[in-house]
């Protein structure tokens, strides 16, 4: 309330739509090999079989979190929605070889906006699976979910989760 009586505040949209970070073919996120992500635990989400190396942001907010061994990545928009972008399935034991990131925590990041870049072929051969995971972490503060009906994937283009938060 004071915050509308003096104007500090601006109105934060509780509508976000999650575009596509990685080009590839769209997973559902039952379909995921690994149970953590298969079964949600970790959160609402899908995942790409990415084609070609090259993560965008698929929201507008800021760099949350870098992960140490770059395999990863969380964002957060002004609404407070949190996407984590996890590249592969168990390549943390990677320790970051095969990426490379492009922002640092606390970077302001636009939807296209490239994040991290990372070699295909490497991951296919060293890791689990090439298959990516993109969580929505904060599931529990959704008020609603709906997918797009989608197959292929451009990053940054292609708009796969339609959310609205509390």
């Amino acid at each position: 309330m004071f915050k509308k009586l003096f104007g500090k505040g601006k109105e934060v949209k509780k509508e976000s739509e999650i575009y596509a970070p990685m080009t590839g073919e769209y997973v559902k996120i039952e379909d995921i090999p690994d149970p953590v992500f298969a079964q949600k635990m970790m959160g609402e989400g899908f995942g790409i079989k990415p084609t070609e190396g090259e993560v965008v942001s698929p929201i507008e907010g800021k760099v949350d979190n870098v992960f140490p061994t770059k395999h990863a990545i969380g964002l957060k928009a002004d609404n407070d929605l949190e996407i984590l972008v996890h590249i592969g399935l168990d390549t943390v034991q990677l320790d970051g070889k095969g990426f490379e990131i492009l922002v640092e925590s606390g970077d302001t990041v636009k939807l296209g906006d490239p994040l991290v870049k990372f070699d295909l072929d490497y991951i296919n051969e060293h890791a689990k699976s090439v298959i990516s995971p993109v969580i929505i972490t904060n599931s529990d503060s959704l008020t609603d979910i709906s997918s797009a009906e989608v197959s292929s994937l451009v990053k940054g283009a292609t708009k796969v989760i339609d959310v609205t938060i509390k």
